[in-house]
C-alpha cells in the first residue's frame, strides 16, 4: 500500500491505520491473524490505547518477531499527572513488547479542566516531554472530541499529532482543523471514520475521507473482511463522484436529527448530566465489549435517569437536537443491553 508522509514526524505511514478497539471484543488468536493480515495488507500504521482492555497485549503478540522499525505504533494514556502518564507508558511498553512507542497520545483532552491538568507542572505532558527525551516516545500526540480544545492544542506547538473525529456525518474538522494541522505540519488521525460503526458504507465512507491527502483514517477493525474492503478501496484511489455526494446530503439530513457531535456546547447541565457521552452509547456498544460498554456507561447512564427535561440543552444545541429525547432512547438501549 502507498504511503504518504505523517506531518512533521516524518513517518511514513499507509493511507489507512488499524484502530484497535474492536480487538477487545475477540479472541487472543482471532486478533493475532487480524493484525497479522492487517500489515500483510501493507498497513504500518497500528492505534490503541491504554484503556482498550487486553487491546495492547493482543497487538503485542500480533506484532511479536516482526522488524519494529517497519511498523508505527501509536496508543494514548487517559493519565492528567505524570507519575499516571508514567505507570501508563510503561505497562504499554510491556504490553506492547517494545522499547519504544513511535506516537504516544494524550488520550482524549475533553475539558479545559483536563487541559490545565495535564500542562501543569507535575502534570501529564511533562511525563510526556521526559519519555521523548529518554527515547522511550518519538513523537508527542494528543486526541480530543471538542474541535475549540483540539484547535486550541495544536496551535500551542506542544505536539507533533493530533487524533480527532472525522466523517462524512461529523465533519466539523473539514474546515479548521485539518487545514490548521496542514497549516502547522502536524499529522492528522481521523478517529471514527465509519461514525463509530454508525455508518455501514465503508466505499462511501473512504471516498470521502481520501479527498484530504493530509490526514490517516482510523478505522476500528474486528474482521479481516473489513480491513480487505477498506484497503482494496484505498489502494484503487477512488474519487468522490456527484452521485456520492448527493447520497452523502441525504444521509446527513437523515442523521442530523440524532447524531451528536460532542461538541458539548450544550453544557453544563443543571442535572451534572455527561450528555455527550450518554449519547455516545450506541456507538460505545458497537465497539466495546459489554463488561467495558457497562464500565463506561453505568454511571453516566444513571445520572442521565435524572433528567428533569429542562430544554436548556435543547437551546444551546447549535445542531438542534431533541437532546431530552435522545438520552431516554440512551437509556433504553441501556436497559436492554444490560437487563
Amino acid at each position: 500500500m502507498e504511503k504518504t508522509r505523517f506531518g512533521k514526524t516524518g513517518l511514513m505511514v499507509s493511507r489507512v491505520a488499524f484502530g484497535g478497539i474492536p480487538v477487545m471484543r475477540v479472541t487472543k488468536d482471532e486478533a493475532v491473524k487480524l493484525v497479522r493480515e492487517t500489515i500483510k495488507l501493507g498497513i504500518n500504521f497500528i492505534d490503541t490505547a491504554h484503556g482498550y482492555a487486553d487491546s495492547e497485549e493482543k497487538i503485542g503478540e500480533a506484532i511479536k518477531g516482526m522488524k519494529r522499525e517497519e511498523l508505527v505504533i501509536a496508543t494514548k494514556s487517559p493519565a492528567d499527572d505524570k507519575k499516571t502518564f508514567n505507570e501508563h507508558l510503561e505497562l504499554s511498553l510491556k504490553r506492547l513488547g517494545t522499547d519504544y512507542i513511535d506516537i504516544m497520545q494524550l488520550h482524549n483532552i475533553g475539558s479545559t479542566e483536563k487541559r490545565d491538568a495535564c500542562f501543569a507542572q507535575g502534570g501529564a505532558y511533562e511525563g510526556l516531554q521526559e519519555a521523548v527525551k529518554a527515547g522511550k516516545v518519538r513523537f508527542p500526540g494528543f486526541s480530543s472530541h471538542s474541535l475549540e480544545l483540539c484547535t486550541e492544542i495544536m496551535k500551542s506547538g506542544k505536539f507533533d499529532a493530533v487524533q480527532f473525529p472525522f466523517n462524512f456525518i461529523d465533519n466539523a474538522a473539514e474546515k479548521e482543523a485539518i487545514p490548521l494541522a496542514k497549516k502547522l505540519d502536524l499529522g492528522f488521525l481521523a478517529m471514527k471514520p465509519m461514525g463509530g460503526g454508525r455508518l455501514d458504507n465503508a466505499g462511501l465512507a473512504f471516498r470521502y475521507l481520501l479527498q484530504f491527502d493530509s490526514i490517516i483514517a482510523d478505522p476500528g477493525i474486528e474482521k479481516i473482511d473489513e480491513i480487505r474492503e477498506i484497503a482494496a478501496i484505498v489502494e484503487s484511489k477512488p474519487t468522490l463522484t456527484a452521485q456520492d455526494k448527493e447520497v452523502i446530503e441525504k444521509l446527513r439530513a437523515e442523521f442530523g436529527a440524532t447524531w451528536c457531535h460532542r461538541c458539548d456546547y450544550c453544557q453544563p447541565c443543571p442535572q451534572g448530566i455527561d450528555i455527550s457521552w450518554v449519547l455516545s452509547a450506541e456507538s460505545c456498544r458497537k465497539r466495546f465489549t459489554l463488561d467495558r460498554f457497562k464500565l463506561m456507561l453505568g454511571k453516566p447512564i444513571e445520572k442521565a435517569k435524572t433528567c428533569q427535561e429542562c430544554g436548556k440543552c435543547v437551546d444551546r444545541c447549535p445542531y438542534h437536537l431533541k437532546v431530552p429525547a435522545l438520552i431516554k432512547e440512551s437509556i433504553a438501549l441501556w436497559e436492554r443491553v444490560t437487563g
